[in-house]
């Protein structure tokens, strides 16, 4: 039977892990957008060298499961330190939560490479014409064109995105980082009461979900105008 006294107890418990939940959540996704669209722009040049080896890594990733991308960033490459120490990248990925955020990035950058590479493709072409009729150089048409309109019609799915990672951050608790689900297997470990801690944790990521799906609603809608007249 659940106990409704016992929720209240550990819920700011396991509150205090959000900090780190959403760090981990904020910075991957915001590095994996840089480098989504990166990958998604050289995808879109003449060399078929880069071109392969962005969608080589793209399948990796895509491919494979997340959890499986942290272990081999985590212990994987401890396997390397020689190498690392020489490169004086071992400070780096000896902790967990630059590992963790290594593989978070990596992960949603290969997805949302996608997403934008479909967006921009999408572009009428004959904007860009009309943009190169203008005396547009080919960056600004880029710029001022055909990413902005990109980037609107790519929110959607990438707002799915977004939520994917705040809901991969929970896999983080393998490698001993302490953010909501690592608090709720300590409080586990603790109380022998899983059914409460994962329904006050489940709840958690469930109100921090739906805050964001409404403010990215909201970033939409404001982006978007002509669909609410629609």
């Amino acid at each position: 039977m659940i106990d409704p006294g016992f929720l209240l107890e550990i819920i700011p418990k396991l509150l205090s892990g959000l900090p780190l939940t959403l760090e981990l959540a904020g910075s991957s996704v915001l590095l994996g957008f840089v480098l989504a669209l990166l990958l998604a722009l050289a995808q879109l040049g003449n060399g078929a060298v880069a071109v392969w080896s962005i969608r080589t890594f793209v399948a990796i990733f895509r491919g494979t499961p997340l959890l499986v991308q942290i272990f081999l960033i985590y212990y994987g490459l401890g396997q390397f330190r020689p190498t690392l120490q020489s490169l004086g990248l071992w400070s780096l990925f000896r902790e967990p939560y630059w590992c963790a955020i290594l593989a978070l990035t990596l992960n949603t950058a290969a997805y949302g490479s996608e997403i934008l590479r479909g967006a921009i493709r999408n572009v009428p072409r004959g904007l860009s014409e009309a943009a190169s009729a203008l005396g547009l150089s080919r960056l600004l048409t880029l710029r001022l064109v055909v990413l902005p309109i990109a980037l609107r019609q790519a929110l959607p799915a990438y707002s799915n995105e977004i939520i994917l990672m705040v809901k991969g951050t929970s896999l983080a608790s393998i490698i001993t980082l302490t953010e909501v689900t690592g608090i709720a297997q300590e409080l586990i470990a603790q109380t022998y009461r899983a059914m409460e801690v994962f329904i006050a944790a489940g709840a958690m990521y469930l109100a921090l979900n739906f805050l964001i799906v409404r403010a990215l609603a909201l970033l939409e809608a404001r982006l978007t105008p002509y669909r609410l007249r629609a």
